[in-house]
């Protein structure tokens, strides 16, 4: 492959001293300067975007936008999955998009339930378990937009959802042709400990999202969701303890939390092509979680010495490196 073609490479992200700092990638990856950043990227371009109910199976509804570039023939789709609190205006979802977008992709940004303002669309709430409907859901995508191959991204826990979606995809009958993940939380346990016995203001930020989001459900829907304020100022243990014991049937937070786990070799059945971008410095998941991983022929690990949680912010600007290797991994499938 010439030089112009050769694909980016975890090596290839080579921040600026002052950026090298994980908690300041973490921060960034968030601001509202990336954000408005994104969205004018999308608007400079001339997106057309248009907001679709995504069939999760059992009734549920999942809320997604599609966005096209007008007068362009599409060179496939792209199903974009976020990660825990975030949405599909997340700065990296917008980011990525609008360089899948560039190379010649349609894209859908999805929500998970309760998610992006779309908690009104379903009465119970959102857990990490809640693989299925996203299935569904990828089905529902690939079937209402033909564009091919058909590829996924994912973000933090999104890039678990979207590493469990691949290991579901042949047995869904989902013509998923490559995956491409950043930052993915692998064991869920080792993600909470750090979390607690990190930096407090990861605690406080996904503690914080949560209450909310949680208050907004308990508005919307009284009579089912009538936890009182002293159960909304737990901590995200207590407070997933609380959420296993009354909204799953898992029991305890250790079954709960091997429900999603994707440690060890747990994706030794994976079908489909996946590249999957990891940072040593980041903070929320622990870099040592990695080094055990087991992960069969068809998945690249790329590690970068810095990039904090889903950050790898490369400039003043917060011009993003994943989301360019993201595109540039999953516009490659035929490569």
């Amino acid at each position: 492959m010439p030089e112009t073609m050769r694909l980016l490479t975890a090596a290839d992200y080579q921040p600026p001293k002052w950026l090298r700092n994980p908690h300041l990638q973490s921060v960034l990856s968030s601001s509202a300067l990336r954000r408005r950043r994104g969205l004018q990227r999308l608007r400079a371009m001339g997106t057309v975007d248009t907001e679709h109910i995504f069939d999760g199976g059992d009734g549920v509804r999942l809320l997604g936008v599609h966005s096209r570039l007008p007068d362009r023939p599409a060179r496939g789709l792209a199903l974009l999955l976020h990660g825990w609190e975030g949405s599909i205006e997340s700065s990296y979802m917008r980011m990525a998009s609008a360089q899948l977008l560039q190379a010649g992709y349609e894209v859908v940004r999805l929500n998970f339930r309760d998610h992006g303002d779309t908690h009104h669309l379903n009465e119970e709430i959102f857990h990490s378990n809640r693989l299925g409907e996203v299935v569904n859901a990828a089905c529902d995508v690939a079937g209402r937009f033909p564009a091919r191959p058909f590829v996924a991204g994912g973000y933090s826990l999104g890039g678990n959802f979207a590493l469990r979606l691949a290991l579901q995809a042949p047995v869904a009958g989902l013509p998923l042709a490559r995956v491409a993940v950043v930052c993915p939380v692998l064991d869920p346990a080792s993600a909470m400990m750090g979390m607690e016995n990190g930096l407090p203001l990861y605690h406080w930020y996904f503690q914080r999202k949560w209450r909310h989001s949680l208050e907004r459900k308990r508005e919307l829907f009284p009579e089912r969701h009538n936890y009182d304020d002293a159960t909304l100022a737990k901590s995200v243990r207590e407070l997933t303890e609380w959420m296993v014991r009354r909204h799953t049937d898992f029991g305890t937070i250790d079954a709960y939390f091997d429900g999603y786990c994707i440690a060890g070799d747990k994706l030794a059945g994976l079908q489909v092509p996946v590249d999957i971008l990891m940072a040593q410095d980041d903070p929320v998941i622990p870099y040592a979680d990695f080094r055990d991983w087991r992960l069969p022929s068809l998945v690249t690990l790329e590690t970068a010495r810095w990039g904090g949680h889903c950050g790898f912010i490369e400039n003043a600007a917060c011009d993003g490196f994943s989301e360019r290797w993201v595109a540039d991994r999953l516009a490659d499938v035929n490569g």
